[in-house]
Order: structure tokens, then sequence, then C-alpha cells
């Protein structure tokens, strides 16, 4: 068995993820405003009158409010019962690679077909964190 603190790496992965696309839009929204080409009434109350760079990243926050809290969950479980083992930590490290890849392709190109692909790597590597919770959390 692994040391059982060595799962917080990835979730402190990913949570730097998270504010690091908080910290993008920060910058995207200025640079948008300092354009002048946005108005400032209408995207208080509308997300889509910012400019599309603006939105990816929008669109990608709430992303990180989806399926990182199966994530979260799962390896707060395997923390706390101390049932962490090499299986659950390749699992979280190819989730939170997932969720990088995610990330970048979302706020940038936004290729949807390569995001999606990504997307659904990410989900499959939570099944089999799932998976393993079912077979190793001590539940029954």
């Amino acid at each position: 068995m692994m040391n059982f603190s060595s799962i917080l790496l990835p979730v402190l992965v990913q949570i730097a993820l998270t504010l690091l696309v908080f910290l993008i839009l920060g910058m995207r929204k200025v640079k948008a405003i300092k354009s002048g080409g946005v108005d400032r009434q209408k995207t208080a109350l509308d997300n889509s009158a910012w400019p599309e760079g603006v939105v990816k990243v929008s669109n990608n926050i709430t992303n990180q409010f989806q399926t990182p809290v199966l994530f979260y969950i799962l390896a707060l479980l395997f923390y706390l019962t101390d049932t962490v083992n090499t299986s659950v930590i390749v699992l979280a490290w190819l989730y939170v690679v997932s969720r990088l890849l995610h990330a970048f392709i979302h706020i940038n190109s936004n290729f949807v077909p390569a995001r999606f692909s990504i997307f659904t790597f990410g989900v499959l590597s939570l099944i089999g964190m799932l998976v393993l919770a079912f077979i190793k959390l001590p539940i029954y």
C-alpha cells in the first residue's frame, strides 16, 4: 500500500488548475474592457455579451465544478479510509492530466472533437476510481 497522503498532490494540482483558470478569466476580462469593445451593462447579466475569448474561459470555469467535484469526493474517500494504492494514484493523475489538457483546449482553440475525447478519457478515469472504491473501500 502507498502512502495514503500521495492522493493529495493530484487534488492540489486540480485545485491549482481551477484557480489558474479564474486568473486567466480575470486577465481576459480586463483586456476586453481596456480594448473598449465591451458593454459592461450587458456583461453584468449576460455572459455571452463578452468576447469569445472570455466566454471560453468562463465556460471552462463552469466545467471545473462539474466532474472535478466527483474527483474530490473519491480522492477524499480513499484518503480518509487509508485505501490509496498505485491504481488509485495512477487513475487520479490520469484524471488531472485530462483536466489540464481539457482546460488548455477549451480556453484556446476550443476544438470540440479533441476536447470531447479528453473529457471522455477523464470520465473513464473517474469511473475507474469509482470501481476501485467499490472494491477497496470498507463499505460492506
